[in-house]
């Protein structure tokens, strides 16, 4: 083979080591991004729970009422 000849078969090589790597790194890209979603959907509801049981909580006036014994 010639030099050139040469050359061309390492990038060739190197194009499908770069594909490769490229197609890996989007799947990787993509199973972050659902599992991010699934993460923010159960966010949602912990907030939402959080926001239920504060609402069900005595209101904090009667913090600041002085206890029965006074």
């Amino acid at each position: 083979m010639s030099d050139v000849e040469d050359r061309i078969a390492d990038l060739e090589v190197r194009l499908v080591f770069q594909d490769d790597t490229i197609q890996s790194l989007s799947e990787t890209v993509a199973l972050q991004q659902m599992e991010m979603e699934k993460l923010r959907r159960a966010v949602e509801v912990l907030a939402r729970r959080q926001a239920d049981l504060a609402s069900a909580l005595p209101s904090s006036d009667d913090d600041n009422q002085p206890p029965p014994h006074y």
